[in-house]
């Protein structure tokens, strides 16, 4: 979903040009004002929300310290906004209205905080005053550039971030008390949230495992899972994803633990050829279109992903073989799905239930009562369904 065209701007009476790279999907911004360290947040704030674009020349750290401003202006918005806020919660009647104002007041905060700019060299450099060396995180989300390019500052943050999650890499708790790092990729979706992982090793395996020890792991993301499988004495896993960031993110996780043996990385529209006596899915919960290429791993449009693995699993099953989804229930909280409409696919595919693993999730949204979601959230279950042919 990432957008790369030409910007174009003014700049002491000429006109310059770079190529405009957005993760977002955001087209190229039409109107452009260079600032610099003169400019206040109030002012910049009125430019943003009145559509107008900043190219920053002054000094990278008050550039980040005029963003921070720009987030507080925008999440503790004026009195009369509050006012109108009021107004809209009192029009909220479902936890769908809530999901829906949600993501739109998401999408117009991203929009308002995107409107600060840098400019980057072709080789990642920053050409502004204190600047931090971001060419190895720049290179690792965005590759070789041939040409200058610019982007905005918070999405610029947001690699920088992932850099740092890259190097240092995030805990995983596995079978006795063992523990492996997971080193996340930008653009690939980290294995923060632990309750699923739980599930992975507390379930039971199939009995086709003790004839044929293969399993899929399929839309493997960072690779996590075929990890855990291949740490449960699994002998062989053939994890799939179509991203071509996960596909390198899970190589290189595959790698770093020494698992290249038993973990095969195949780039495939969901499944492999061939069966498996498991076969384990961690879709995306949420039916709903993402906004970013950084939210597939979120939103699955009109359970494109959950309904296509149901679908295609009975075929893709060894005799007595099973099928483990992982699935939060909170879509069914927002109404966004129903719980019969899952088990109508579920029937539709041929499958049956066996059992279904559940636990509460532990991170802090789910405890959090200001969050917008809190009441869905706080109502969450995650849940592994063992399926298999009927």
């Amino acid at each position: 979903m990432n957008q790369s065209t030409t910007l174009q701007w003014e700049d002491a009476g000429q006109t310059h040009s770079a190529q405009w790279h957005s993760e977002n999907g955001i087209a190229p911004h039409k109107k452009i004002q260079i600032a610099d360290d003169t400019l206040t947040a109030d002012i910049a704030y009125r430019l943003a929300c009145e559509g107008t674009a900043m190219l920053y020349r002054g000094d990278f750290q008050n550039a980040r310290q005029l963003l921070q401003a720009l987030v507080r202006r925008v999440d503790k918005p004026s009195k009369k906004s509050t006012r109108a806020d009021r107004v809209s919660k009192e029009k909220i009647k479902s936890p769908l209205d809530a999901f829906n104002l949600h993501r739109l007041t998401q999408s117009q905060r991203a929009r308002i905080l995107g409107m600060v700019l840098i400019h980057l060299n072709a080789d990642h450099t920053i050409p502004l005053r204190r600047a931090p060396d971001v060419a190895q995180a720049c290179l690792e989300a965005y590759g070789t550039q041939e040409t200058s390019y610019v982007i905005s500052l918070r999405e610029l943050l947001g690699v920088i971030s992932a850099h740092e999650w890259r190097k240092t890499g995030i805990q995983v708790l596995t079978r006795d008390d063992q523990e492996v790092r997971i080193h996340p990729h930008y653009g690939v979706f980290s294995p923060v949230r632990s309750e699923y992982i739980g599930l992975i090793l507390k379930a039971p395996l199939p009995e086709a495992i003790k004839q044929s020890s293969i399993a899929f792991d399929i839309g493997t993301g960072t690779g996590v899972l075929a990890v855990i499988l291949a740490l449960r004495d699994i002998q062989k896993i053939i994890a799939t994803d179509l991203s071509d960031r996960a596909i390198a993110c899970a190589k290189e996780n595959i790698h770093l633990l020494g698992l290249n043996s038993e973990i095969q990385i195949h780039k495939a529209n969901l499944f492999p050829q061939g069966k498996a006596a498991l076969i384990v899915c961690n879709p995306p919960w949420l039916p709903a279109r993402p906004s970013s290429s950084l939210e597939h791993a979120v939103y699955d449009p009109e359970s494109q992903m959950l309904k296509g693995f149901l679908s295609g699993l009975k075929d893709h099953l060894l005799p007595n073989g099973e099928g483990w989804l992982i699935l939060s229930d909170l879509a069914e909280h927002l109404g966004l799905r129903t719980r019969e409409e899952l088990l109508i696919w579920i029937e539709h595919a041929g499958l049956k239930v066996i059992a279904h693993l559940d636990t509460k999730p532990t991170h802090p949204k789910a405890f959090d009562k200001a969050d917008a979601l809190h009441a869905a959230r706080s109502k969450e279950v995650t849940s592994l369904w063992r399926l298999t042919q009927k």
